[in-house]
């Protein structure tokens, strides 16, 4: 896997917004001030929305096609989630992503850009909070954050973690992120790719029936039958629609994923939850125990 270099105060960054619009009074401005409160400078393009997305596929894909063609940018950091990104999957320039390697960095619906750019360009890239729908953030996921860009993190470390299925240790490269997003991808030519890997999964504001039915797909697609282990991360708003008789996550889990077979890991905090670790898809980690560790720096 390509490691994108670290930054730097100064630096500048890329403000992209891939997805849906920003809908807050302000929000576009308050996202600027924000990273370049973090010492960054920043290149932002504001520009009209359509419908309920951040301009038309084609703007959209441009935008992230011209942050990584440009030698001044050094980072390219997505303002939000939402919905769109899936729509410019076949527009984006793979080869000026691959030969000008940066940090790209975002999660929620940017899941399918993580997914395309680990595959497709074996670029490492960074699941972690975004400025106009996460800011202000918590000590602890702004020290993540500032950590990871700058290159000083020496490998996430969480321990703690509720066991959902043992069975030994585990390693591979981190792939994942956004259940929707990953189940979304199945039948595509960016279908996601778990051979050997630690599958990482989050998602928001989903009944239990909705994760047991995208779970299924998963396993259905042989997707935690190929993975070396799974960790799950913040499935934050989503409750059992049917208090009387319905399933909780955790057996959801353990009826669906635990079969595979392999380790299963769940309360990594990272995802939609209040702390927002920043997780390198793409670089080496394991599973031991209650543990999972990131073991390589994931930035040159």
């Amino acid at each position: 896997m390509i490691k994108p270099r670290h930054i730097e105060p100064g630096d500048t960054v890329a403000l992209v917004q891939p997805a849906g619009e920003i809908r807050s009074e302000g929000g576009f401005e308050k996202a600027v001030e924000d990273i370049t409160a973090l010492g960054y400078k920043v290149k932002a393009a504001k520009r009209g929305k359509y419908g309920y997305l951040a301009g038309t596929d084609k703007e959209r894909a441009d935008e992230i096609n011209l942050a990584f063609a440009d030698p001044e940018v050094k980072a390219v950091i997505c303002m939000k989630g939402g919905y769109g990104s899936p729509r410019i999957l076949d527009a984006l320039d793979y080869n000026v992503i691959r030969v000008n390697p940066k940090i790209f960095w975002g999660y929620s619906d940017i899941t399918a850009l993580h997914i395309a750019f680990n595959q497709e360009c074996e670029l490492i890239t960074f699941h972690g909070p975004m400025p106009a729908s996460c800011f202000p953030l918590d000590n602890a996921s702004l020290k993540s954050m500032l950590d990871t860009l700058s290159g000083a993190e020496s490998g996430l470390f969480c321990n703690g973690l509720e066991v959902i299925r043992g069975g030994g240790d585990a390693s591979g490269i981190l792939c994942g992120g956004n259940l929707t997003l990953a189940a979304s991808s199945l039948g595509t030519k960016w279908e996601i790719d778990t051979k050997g890997k630690i599958l990482f999964l989050e998602d928001v504001g989903e009944k239990t029936y909705r994760i047991d039915n995208m779970l299924t797909q998963l396993r259905l697609a042989g997707k935690f039958d190929d993975c070396s282990g799974v960790v799950l991360g913040d499935f934050t708003d989503c409750p059992v629609e049917y208090p009387d008789f319905g399933l909780t996550l955790d057996e959801i889990f353990a009826d669906i994923i635990a079969p595979g077979g392999k380790p299963v890991l769940a309360g990594l905090p990272a995802g939609h939850g209040e702390v927002k670790l920043t997780l390198p898809l793409g670089a080496m980690c394991e599973i031991s125990g209650g543990t999972f560790r990131v073991t390589e720096r994931a930035t040159a």
